[in-house]
């Protein structure tokens, strides 16, 4: 069965005003199979290289917060307590942080969590 879902590029976005920026993850949002989960990776060097003030640990942790959003972990707080929807809404929304979400893409897929790493390895690296 194809199942619709959406999906949002994490960003690292070191320096807002030079809208330079690095993909770190992705979240992927999938109503219909009661789905909504994060992967990412962090790749330290390429990072560094395009902005050597950045802190790693920063980001990780940025991107640790997004992890317990979508599992519903209490240490998220009120969104992680909010309905799977209202968990990806606030999860997509836009920040002036280090960490961004990018547009929403949609698609379709037969199993949501595979789709999530073929798009983690496509869009990430």
């Amino acid at each position: 069965m194809r199942l619709a879902y959406q999906y949002v590029v994490l960003r690292c976005v070191p320096r807002p005003d030079r809208e330079e920026f690095l993909n770190v993850g992705v979240v992927l949002h999938c109503q219909s199979a009661d789905f909504l989960d994060a992967v990412w990776s962090v790749d330290a060097d390429r990072l560094k290289a395009l902005a050597p003030q950045v802190d790693i640990d920063q980001v990780c942790e940025a991107l640790a917060f997004v992890d317990r959003v979508c599992r519903g972990d209490e240490r998220a707080g009120e969104a992680a307590r909010q309905s799977l929807g209202q968990r990806f809404g606030f999860l997509k929304a836009p920040r002036s942080t280090v960490l961004q979400p990018g547009p929403v893409h949609g698609g379709v897929t037969d199993d949501p969590a595979r789709q999530l790493e073929h798009l983690r390895e496509r869009l990430v690296g």
